[in-house]
């Protein structure tokens, strides 16, 4: 892979996790690059079985071609391992499914560029009813709202989302230690034991461009108790740390 962006450039990188993604990640590419033109997109590529690498070279993005499938966190990590390496200042995380609207990426940056926080949320929930959200997810965000207000202090209204700008504090942390499964609620917990802050903003989410999800009813009920478990071990690491 070629250099991504010169020294005095290296201030924002937006990641775009894909795996089988062909039919979107091409119009995600071209939609960033409408958005923050200029700014270098690394798409990383966890070993798809289809044409998501050269989907992405053609709209116009740099691809770390993974040689294994990692899943998502593995996939993120990778990511921003490499961007914390580069020496980017901030990573904005766009899904290469379409359902983010690059269009918010700049309500993202500004609220990272604050310096009042060290990760910001993109939400469906802050100025929106999050219309595009199905049942399973909306019960999901329910009730992960719940478990996590007593552990976080603080109510966060879309747990769930991937739509996450970091600084490079929180990069820091992220490149030498990400949850690897289904990163999001946990990664919550990971920068409250660590005093970080994050805030949510409004952000715009549609329906997914192609494909579809592979959580149905059974995964869901699988996804609800491997999050709980990693949630309950990252808690359990701190007081142990603690005393």
């Amino acid at each position: 892979m070629s250099s991504m962006a010169p020294p005095a450039a290296r201030r924002l990188l937006v990641l775009i996790p894909a795996f089988n993604e062909e039919g979107a990640v091409g119009g995600v590419v071209e939609e960033v690059r409408s958005a923050v033109p200029k700014t270098p997109i690394l798409v990383v590529d966890d070993c798809s079985l289809d044409a998501t690498r050269s989907r992405a070279e053609a709209a116009g993005a740099q691809v770390l071609a993974l040689p294994h499938h990692l899943g998502l966190g593995g996939c993120v990590q990778a990511g921003y391992r490499l961007a914390y390496e580069l020496g980017y200042d901030y990573v904005i995380r766009v899904d290469g499914d379409g359902q983010h609207d690059p269009r918010d990426i700049p309500t993202v940056l500004a609220a990272l560029e604050k310096g009042d926080c060290e990760m910001v949320i993109g939400s469906r929930f802050v100025d929106d009813n999050g219309e595009h959200t199905n049942i399973l997810r909306a019960a999901g965000i329910i009730f992960f709202r719940a478990v996590l207000r007593p552990i976080l202090g603080r109510p966060v209204r879309d747990p769930t989302s991937g739509y996450v700008g970091v600084n490079r504090t929180a990069l820091e942390l992220f490149s030498a230690t990400f949850p690897l499964e289904y990163p999001e609620i946990e990664a919550l917990v990971v920068l409250q034991r660590k005093r970080f802050r994050f805030v949510e903003v409004p952000c715009r989410f549609r329906p997914r461009r192609s494909g579809r999800s592979t959580i149905t009813a059974v995964k869901s009920l699988y996804y609800i108790i491997h999050v709980l478990l990693g949630v309950f071990v990252n808690v359990l690491k701190f007081e142990a740390r603690r005393k």
